[in-house]
């Protein structure tokens, strides 16, 4: 008879590498032909004008050209599908830029931190309350006595 338990052994304890899926070129970045743009497992991302799909769902370049992305209305809602224009596509409302810069205000001293740069603030402030001046509750004295 055994005078400890047994303790069992774990299998399968083997690391396995990643797959190195996701976006591999962004969009507004230049690419040739052939180039991948997405590696996904499953239709995530679906081909648009001058892309096509691999087998593995891979998606890639059959020009030279510029990648957009964009987002299906209508019955495909919800579809992302990502093409190559010839021309770079210009910035509209609906498309993020690459690179966010951070809203940054200036603020102007005198001589000291001249250049400093502060971060915008989340509130807005009403242009009135800051123009109008500061009501004293001290009143004036006559002086009517001789």
């Amino acid at each position: 008879m055994a005078h400890s338990a047994s303790v069992g052994s774990a299998k399968r304890t083997v690391d396995v590498a990643g797959k190195r899926l996701g976006v591999k070129k962004f969009g507004g970045e230049f690419v040739k032909a052939g180039e991948i743009i997405i590696r996904q497992k499953g239709s995530l991302f679906y081909p648009g004008t001058n892309t096509d799909i691999g087998r593995d769902f891979t998606i890639f370049s059959k020009v030279e050209g510029f990648v957009n992305f964009r987002r299906m209305t209508g019955h495909k809602r919800g579809q992302k599908y990502v093409d190559v224009l010839l021309k770079q596509a210009p910035i509209t409302e609906n498309s993020r830029p690459v690179e966010k810069a951070n809203p940054t205000v200036k603020l102007k001293q005198k001589k000291e931190g001249a250049g400093d740069t502060v971060k915008a603030p989340k509130t807005k402030i009403k242009a009135e309350k800051i123009a109008k001046p500061l009501k004293t509750s001290v009143k004036k004295k006559t002086a009517d006595k001789k």
